[in-house]
């Protein structure tokens, strides 16, 4: 897999870029512009190459229009209308990857959070055209993967929902990670389960089902914490989207203080640290949510091997 940094003649080449800038809007308003951000450099270093570009990028709803988001536009490139209007995209359609790759001389993907979907713009159109990785790709892959080999002692932080899901990835990192924290949701799934005795899982104490964490879990987690020299979080630790967000507004604050190398992600936890404006406190913040889980749990997304292949 290639970084777009090293393609060549790129001066006068028509480039599709696949980000994920499907941000919350509201009122015709960008909410988090996060994920846009972190997808610049890869625009600029085309810009500054000659390059024309085409960006491409899925919203939810499906009958969403990208104009909101025009404002973002580097000056001179295209921004194609919601891939998600076209059947073909979550199909992966090889007729709409064709499409899309007839617009395009090279294809670069930007979009690591959408990677995990084998969708015609993240798997298919890399079958038609000369493929490289944009420079967030590579800095997600790169930093997530810093997981695989940690430093010790290592606290992997679990919450959100969807236990079933999690279950590989918790299973592979009960050989990495030194002690798994399952909050949230996940909690009273993992209570009844084998892998909830496992020594090295923390549970919740008190109710495991409780909508959200305490403060003599916060007390916990924050011990657990000073202990642990590289941390990884995942997942609020209450029922967030019902209001229940103090005890993760707690452990972002604790983590982003602790002076660790911290490594977080996912929609909710991005969330609350846009609230608490503390994205710069963390080692790094990815764009991630599930992707980000799927990456830990196998090494790998549709996407990568898709730019691989």
């Amino acid at each position: 897999m290639k970084s777009i940094r090293e393609a060549t003649d790129l001066n006068g080449k028509r480039v599709l870029v696949r980000v994920d800038w499907n941000v919350p809007i509201e009122n015709g308003q960008v909410l988090d512009d996060f994920r846009i951000k972190r997808s610049m450099p890869t625009l600029e270093l085309l810009k500054s190459a000659g390059s024309e570009v085409i960006i491409a990028t899925h919203l939810e709803p499906e009958t969403a229009s990208v104009e909101s988001l025009r404002q973002f536009v580097p000056e001179g490139m295209e921004i194609l209308e919601n891939l998600r209007n076209n059947p073909g995209e979550r199909s992966n359609d090889p007729e709409f990857a064709k499409t899309l790759a007839s617009r395009a001389d090279i294809y670069v993907n930007e979009a690591f959070s959408s990677s995990h979907r084998k969708h015609a713009s993240i798997v298919g159109v890399a079958k038609f055209l000369p493929s490289y990785a944009g420079l967030e790709f590579i800095e997600e892959m790169d930093n997530l993967s810093r997981s695989f080999n940690p430093p010790h002692p290592f606290l992997l932080i679990l919450g959100g929902a969807k236990f079933e899901t999690k279950i590989p990835l918790v299973e592979k990192f009960l050989n990495i990670a030194d002690q798994i924290f399952i909050v949230g949701a996940n909690a009273k799934p993992a209570s009844t389960m084998p892998i909830g005795k496992n020594p090295k899982v923390l549970l919740p104490l008190g109710d495991v089902a409780a909508l959200d964490a305490d403060d003599e879990n916060i007390f916990m987690i924050k011990e657990k914490i000073n202990n642990s020299n590289f941390i990884v979080w995942n997942g609020p630790l209450g029922k967030y989207e019902d209001g229940y967000k103090e005890g993760t507004k707690k452990l972002a604050q604790a983590l982003a203080e602790s002076g660790k190398e911290v490594i977080i992600g996912g929609a909710d936890t991005l969330a609350v640290i846009k609230d608490l404006n503390i994205y710069d406190r963390f080692s790094f913040v990815s764009t991630g949510g599930g992707a980000m889980l799927d990456f830990l749990a196998t090494g790998t997304l549709p996407g990568i091997e898709a730019l691989k292949s």
